[in-house]
């Protein structure tokens, strides 16, 4: 099987650099550049996410993630020791006041191929749930069953969503906390279905990084005027308490995530996953079983 590596130690291509920045915004704009394009290639070879002859489908919200996502895709796409398309991928929900022209202009003015869906799920999830009810999880799943369906019937092999590091620890720390269970958010999963397999390039980069990568780079950002502003949400809450251990314990989230990746069944309770049933320590001589 053939995977992308991580491409290290490059020099950033200088058609990347924006002109006429100042030396500072430059050369940290340089430096996060090659972190992402290290993470992302390290977490793509960890999880086989690309391999030679893939057509990756890229969910591009509008959002910071995903044209952060895009863009260290399409940097990596070039070096890269195996070959793969990219497409990115809008489904536009038609969401008032959504501006339509913003993510096309871009899109066109970097000269990737692109799509942009048209499925009206705001009306749809602003009828079935309750003023004052949480919208995400309803919009996320007809957002996903749209973005799937396409998948599917385009023939693309790979669905890039922008999730990152952060994103994974909320989730985990979401199910431990509201649903008693010790799971998470995989870098790389098959849809129920089984139709689709869905990668999370970002899975080892920061949002902090993300953030100011976008910020530097002066995407085009289109903020989410659906749920954006609901801010009883359980992710909320759990991404409000990650932020204040981050600033007690800097570096605390980071040793969570690595965490999720070092998982000990014995150490755990789950009798499906370890046979404790089964567990006894060897006879010793002279004892009764000897």
């Amino acid at each position: 099987m053939s995977t992308v590596l991580p491409l290290l130690n490059e020099a950033p291509a200088a058609d990347t650099l924006p002109l006429a920045e100042p030396p500072s915004r430059a050369g940290e704009l340089d430096r996060l550049g090659k972190r992402l394009r290290h993470q992302v290639g390290q977490a793509i070879a960890d999880f086989g996410m690309i391999e030679d002859g893939d057509k990756v489908m890229v969910c591009l919200s509008g959002g910071k993630d995903s044209y952060t996502m895009l863009d260290v895709l399409l940097q990596l796409q070039k070096k890269a020791p195996v070959s793969f398309s990219i497409t990115a991928v809008n489904l536009d929900q038609k969401q008032p006041d959504f501006p339509e022209h913003v993510l096309p202009q871009y899109l066109e003015s970097i000269g990737v191929d692109y799509r942009i869906l048209e499925q009206d799920t705001y009306s749809v999830v602003t009828r079935v749930v309750p003023e004052g009810k949480t919208m995400c999880s309803l919009c996320s799943r007809l957002r996903r069953g749209a973005l799937y369906s396409f998948a599917e019937e385009q023939g693309f092999t790979r669905i890039a969503l922008g999730h990152h590091r952060d994103d994974l620890v909320a989730t985990f720390f979401l199910n431990l906390f509201f649903h008693a269970k010790v799971s998470g958010m995989p870098p790389k999963l098959l849809s129920d279905d089984g139709k689709n397999v869905v990668i999370r390039p970002l899975a080892y980069a920061a949002e902090a990084d993300i953030a100011r990568y976008a910020r530097l780079k002066d995407f085009p950002i289109i903020p989410c005027n659906l749920c954006g502003s609901q801010e009883n949400l359980q992710r909320k809450q759990v991404q409000r308490m990650m932020a204040d251990w981050e600033r007690e314990m800097p570096g605390r989230i980071e040793t969570i995530a690595r965490a999720l990746g070092d998982i000990r069944p014995s150490q755990l309770s789950d009798p499906k996953l370890f046979d404790f049933l089964g567990l006894s320590s060897a006879p010793t001589p002279g004892s009764i079983a000897g």
